[in-house]
């Protein structure tokens, strides 16, 4: 079957969706996706990030689809051609929905651990305003212990429910859910259970926001201050194949390793995850490539920039200089009379 996406053509297997035939073609022509995980059945459909114009729908029917369609849910025709990032319309829609996602999350960027790795921020610098219409109070919660290394902060979520999806086919006994409706829906734990499978830990790596936080890694760093390196080891339980995110010679979390599009490759297990934070658990592959203009490869120390000097007494700044060489990709060899090589 043949589809034009924003002029550029492509061949692609009959029940291929919208979206799935754009990430072929790739660029900018991909829609932006928060609810839709290619991993998991049943997603997609939810956030409606991903809208597009049809201007034709197949070389049959050539009428044009008169709403904007969600792209992850519609499947391609033969002879379609679609609008994503050369419509008005949909640039209007886009940043409609992003407006209205933000209308409830709080803007606690400096302080979410997803900060630097998050689609919501990227959504937001592509089509967020600067300004907010919303004047009603936003709806708060208290931070939810939902397992012995999961902390839910409902305040942030966006109802995407990748990780109920995650918990409904990775495990037997899904405990956790959405709630309620409407305004008032939310995901939320059965009274009194707490999730504590082998796999939960994945919701954590599908969660788009900062809902889902690692409590073993909250509030010890910024993603952009660690190397993140490929690793392996021997599991009985799962791939074991892992990001490793390193500060010097310590290993302060451990991930699933994610695609372009921000997918984990493979789900890994809580043991993994959680319990392999030392340096001989693993066989480190290599430093992880990253995306062009990611945070994490906007702070690499190759980066030509001119340098910053803070005129400061010494002792404010103290242990600067230790926590330079530990963030640094390059390790910097000792003179045997005590000085470093520049």
């Amino acid at each position: 079957m043949k589809v034009t996406i924003d002029g550029q053509e492509i061949h692609v297997e009959p029940g291929t969706t919208i979206l799935q035939a754009a990430r072929m073609i790739g660029g900018e022509s991909v829609p932006p996706a928060m609810c839709y995980y290619s991993k998991l059945q049943g997603s997609g459909g939810k956030c409606r990030c991903c809208l597009v114009e049809v201007s034709k729908g197949s070389d049959a029917n050539p009428t044009p689809m008169p709403k904007l369609v969600a792209s992850c849910v519609t499947g391609v025709m033969d002879g379609m051609e679609v609008n994503s990032k050369n419509s008005a319309r949909v640039e209007e829609a886009r940043k409609s929905v992003t407006e209205f996602l933000l209308i409830n999350h709080p803007l606690d960027c400096p302080v979410c651990d997803q900060a630097g790795e998050c689609d919501l921020q990227n959504l937001s610098f592509q089509h967020g305003k600067s300004e907010t219409r919303f004047i009603e109070e936003k709806r708060t919660f208290e931070p939810e212990d939902i397992g012995p290394n999961i902390q839910l902060h409902m305040n942030r979520c966006i109802l995407c429910q990748r990780c109920v999806l995650t918990a409904d086919q990775l495990t037997d006994g899904r405990v956790h859910g959405v709630i309620s409706r409407g305004d008032h829906a939310q995901i939320s734990t059965c009274l009194s259970k707490a999730i504590d499978n082998e796999f939960s830990g994945n919701m954590i790596d599908v969660c788009p926001v900062g809902a889902l936080t690692d409590k073993t890694f909250r509030f010890k760093s910024r993603v952009w201050f660690n190397k993140p390196y490929n690793a392996h080891r021997n599991c009985d339980k799962c791939c074991g194949k892992t990001t490793v995110w390193m500060f010097g010679n310590e290993i302060q979390r451990v991930t699933a390793r994610k695609d372009e599009y921000h997918e984990v490759e493979e789900f890994i297990c809580n043991t993994c995850r959680f319990d392999k934070k030392e340096v001989n658990d693993w066989v480190i592959e290599g430093p992880r490539k990253f995306e062009k203009f990611s945070v994490i490869n906007r702070n690499n120390y190759a980066l030509h920039a001119p340098k910053v000097e803070i005129k400061t007494e010494k002792h404010i700044l103290e242990g600067r200089d230790q926590d330079q060489k530990r963030i640094s990709m390059i390790e910097v060899p000792e003179n045997t009379n005590g000085n470093s090589n520049s």
